[in-house]
């Protein structure tokens, strides 16, 4: 409802509220917009590394949210580099949003992304065998469908993106993230949102192929699934939970805040407060 009575605007003033005052920390070395991909302008990716090292690092890939339409690297860059000051490298990406491109366009971005992580494990010290992942809103949305067509052949097959022959996430981190989308025959922002994102606009074979829970196998990645009192998306976080852990997969359910202290959706990457420094510890020590 937020985002349909301000738009985009909106959204982008309350990320600059949010990091107002922020700084790239001086224990931080960072590579910015380097190409992933064909397209100029969204095809980019960051690197941070604390800068008191050379090591082989630990990799995290964040999938930033948005509602499909909405965000890039920028917005995620200070929540990122407050992951890499824990020890880890990160790669912070943007990638094609919608309306003017269609599903699955940044499910295809995120393959290159990783396929790009691979090829330069090198240049920028990245251990290919811890790579994790985080995401928030619509960017848990792709990352859990690019974790099921990692572990699930069938649903890989109902797309021409190709994971790196074996590679899978080895832990991911789903903070407020959507799983499910349910469409009404009302013009409310769901039917606006999926109208501008999938080519049908929501045909039923498109929102199942969009339903993370009818995709979920026993390999799929370890997940850390958090929520938070307030946040909108906090019912799906419980049933993914659940439903991950029924098909024999491992999930770790956290839920944030109570009713004296509502830190509403996505606060984890309001770095200035300590509840989402708490949340991010959390996220980090599971990987």
């Amino acid at each position: 409802q937020f985002e349909l009575a301000h738009g985009v605007s909106a959204l982008w003033r309350f990320d600059e509220q949010r990091d107002a005052g922020c700084t790239a920390p001086v224990d931080i070395r960072r590579f910015d917009n380097i190409a992933y991909g064909p397209e100029p302008r969204w095809n980019l990716l960051d690197v941070y590394r604390p800068r008191d090292t050379d090591a082989v690092l630990p990799v995290i890939v964040s999938v930033h949210g948005g509602g499909w339409g909405y965000g890039d690297k920028e917005r995620y860059q200070y929540y990122c580099m407050s992951l890499a000051q824990q020890g880890f490298a990160v790669v912070n990406f943007s990638y094609r949003l919608a309306s003017k491109y269609k599903f699955p366009a940044p499910l295809e971005d995120t393959n290159r992304v990783f396929v790009w992580l691979l090829a330069h494990a090198v240049r920028y010290g990245f251990d290919t065998h811890k790579v994790f992942c985080v995401g928030d809103n619509a960017g848990v949305h792709l990352l859990a469908l690019y974790g099921a067509c990692c572990t699930n052949p069938a649903y890989a097959a109902l797309f021409t993106v190709r994971p790196p022959a074996g590679f899978v996430p080895r832990a991911v981190a789903l903070n407020c993230g959507v799983y499910c989308v349910e469409m009404s025959n009302k013009k409310d922002l769901t039917t606006r949102l999926m109208a501008d994102y999938l080519p049908g606009e929501g045909t039923a074979e498109e929102l199942e192929q969009m339903d993370v829970f009818s995709h979920l196998t026993a390999d799929f990645p370890p997940a850390f699934v958090m929520t938070a009192e307030g946040d909108f998306l906090a019912p799906q976080a419980g049933l993914l939970a659940e439903r991950l852990q029924a098909v024999g997969a491992r999930a770790e359910y956290h839920y944030c805040g109570d009713a004296g202290h509502v830190l509403g959706h996505v606060f984890h990457c309001n770095i200035s407060s300590e509840y989402a420094r708490c949340c991010n510890r959390e996220g980090c020590d599971f990987f």
